[in-house]
């Protein structure tokens, strides 16, 4: 599956605040310093969607805030179902 990501780095905490379409609007606490913030948003999607972190590939986006990633390991309908609880 790809989805669409609009970043905010320097967050508080990492979380998902909302999703709007198919772009997900994500909080990330990492700065965006070295690739860090791209770190810390695909170990935090792994989490979200409960597979391995080997299973996200940031496609498009490593240096601006809208990403393309791509996530494989679990069925399209299981990611939707994630998907469909975020407000």
């Amino acid at each position: 599956m790809i989805i669409k990501a609009r970043v905010i780095p320097n967050s508080k905490r990492n979380e998902v605040v909302s999703r709007v379409g198919s772009i997900l609007r994500v909080k990330i606490a990492a700065p965006v310093v070295e690739g860090k913030a791209n770190e810390e948003l695909c170990d935090f999607l792994a989490d979200f969607f409960d597979v391995k972190r080997s299973m996200i590939f940031l496609r498009k986006g490593e240096r601006g805030r809208e990403k393309t990633i791509e996530i494989t390991g679990r069925s399209e309908e299981e990611l939707d179902e994630v998907l469909d609880t975020i407000p």
